[in-house]
């Protein structure tokens, strides 16, 4: 049988390994207890892997007799080292006489928690190896910052999550912590796990935005995707008290804040962008601004972001700030970065709808990215609806996303009429045209022009309680109006 390839880079760092020589007599000791006894093994098999040892010889040892086990084969000194003799291992080792002596000077009594500080001491060598790793990176004229803090907040988190206790739980265990999760639901008191949107109309149907899910909100330019979610980030931070952070890529932070204010004061825009206000203005700017001043809301205005330095970033807000959900606006306008190099922009677009999935998972939120629709909707006849099909630039946008959902206003392309003959001036319409989680519907909605918000489509505020009876979702405080 060919030999044993070499150590791998990320095993060694002999600087290290000269301050922690004695974990050489814990390896022996735990291999020798295993070998002795039949159930030792199983103590130890959870925490251990091959890459824990930091011996060569011990690892070549442990792979053997996790060869045996994987086969139902009894453990023992003839039985590794035969095993060993198969593998072309046991000179390597020192033979069968090293072998016979770890197991004859072991003892079993401590045999987990000698398992656990070899682990401990592997732990440290992955840690410094990627420090040194990245200590080098760091001084190449030619190394991407942003991918090289990305990758190694991945392999620390890798480390991480590659040494967590994985025991698999009694079905007790598992059925009391589904019936928990189904009254904590249930209990109008109890913390939503989702993000409101604040529509209710939305919210009865959608549930809110679910943790782990990419949403994506797309349109035609023009159509008032910006200012849906903007009306969404208001009614999350301000009316739920959730933290939301949004990575505007089109608008400054100053612009996203004029529509903010607008929305929050009631104050035409386009007379707070030329600074035309009125005496009542400016005492209802003041008023209501000192909620705005204190909403948990993260704007970051960075253009041309790559999904590195979001992924970057968002975790970051996650870390610090507890965010609760993340708006990317809009998807085309991102870059792969360095990540994928000689790709179509195709290619690249699913590359990051793909990412986006993968951050909306890793940190457990809701993720909403909003994208433009090609140009195809413009050139159909009829009333221009759009479908998933619409999609710009990539169809894998479908097929990541858990809710795709479009912002529909008839009056975008003067059409002034809806079917029951009622005028379309303000009138709107999200189409959930996918949704994992369930029903697909066209719910209603109202654009407030001036004011760049949505609301409701029957009414313009909708106290706290009806909110309440509408969808089932309680709100931060019932002190607030929406």
């Amino acid at each position: 049988m060919a030999k044993r390839l070499p150590a791998q880079s990320n095993r060694r760092n002999p600087s290290l390994f000269q301050q922690l020589s004695h974990v050489h007599a814990l390896e022996a000791n735990v291999l020798g207890g295993v070998i002795k006894e039949k159930d030792a093994l199983t103590s130890v098999v959870d925490i251990l892997k091959p890459d824990s040892f930091q011996d060569e010889r011990h690892l070549a040892i442990y792979q053997a007799i996790l060869h045996l086990f994987g086969k139902s084969e009894p453990i023992d000194l003839l039985t590794v080292t035969s095993q060993l003799r198969q593998n072309g291992e046991l000179a390597f080792v020192g033979g069968a006489s090293y072998v016979s002596k770890i197991m004859a000077s072991s003892t079993v009594a401590h045999i987990e928690q000698d398992a656990r500080i070899i682990v401990q001491y592997a732990i440290r060598r992955n840690i410094v190896n990627i420090l040194d790793h990245v200590k080098n990176k760091a001084f190449e004229d030619t190394t991407d910052v942003y991918g090289l803090m990305d990758s190694t907040e991945q392999s620390l988190r890798e480390i991480q999550e590659g040494n967590l206790n994985k025991n698999i739980p009694e079905l007790s265990a598992v059925i009391q912590k589904t019936i928990e999760e189904i009254k904590n639901k249930s209990d109008q008191n109890a913390e939503h796990s989702n993000v409101p949107s604040g529509f209710p109309s939305l919210d009865r149907i959608t549930g809110g935005f679910h943790n782990t899910e990419l949403i994506i909100i797309a349109a035609r330019p023009g159509m008032g995707k910006t200012a849906f979610v903007v009306s969404a980030l208001r009614n999350a931070a301000i009316d739920f008290k959730l933290p939301v952070a949004l990575f505007s890529l089109e608008m400054s932070a100053q612009q996203v804040m004029v529509r903010l204010i607008s929305a929050e004061a009631e104050i035409d825009s386009q007379q707070l962008r030329k600074g035309e206000l009125a005496a009542d203005d400016w005492h209802a700017l003041h008023s209501r601004l000192n909620n705005l001043s204190t909403a948990p809301i993260y704007i970051d205005d960075t253009p041309a972001l790559s999904i590195l330095e979001l992924r970057t970033k968002a975790r970051r807000l996650k870390a610090f700030h507890n965010i609760k959900m993340v708006i990317v606006d809009y998807l085309q306008l991102m870059t792969a970065g360095n990540m994928k190099k000689g790709m179509n922009r195709e290619q690249e677009i699913a590359a990051i709808s793909r990412s986006l999935k993968t951050l909306a998972k890793e940190l457990n939120i809701p993720v909403i990215a909003l994208s433009q629709l090609s140009r195809s909707v413009e050139t159909r006849g009829g009333d221009k609806r759009p479908q998933l099909s619409d999609l710009r630039e990539s169809g894998s946008i479908e097929q990541d996303a858990d809710v795709v959902m479009f912002l529909y206003r008839p009056e975008y392309y003067d059409i002034e009429t809806l079917e029951d003959g009622s005028s379309t001036k303000g009138y709107a319409e999200m189409i959930i045209a996918k949704n994992r989680s369930g029903g697909t519907e066209d719910v209603k909605l109202r654009f407030i022009g001036k004011y760049t918000r949505f609301a409701e489509f029957d009414g313009f505020h909708v106290s706290a309680e009806e909110y309440e009876q509408q969808t089932g979702i309680t709100l931060g405080s019932k002190a607030n109006n929406m």
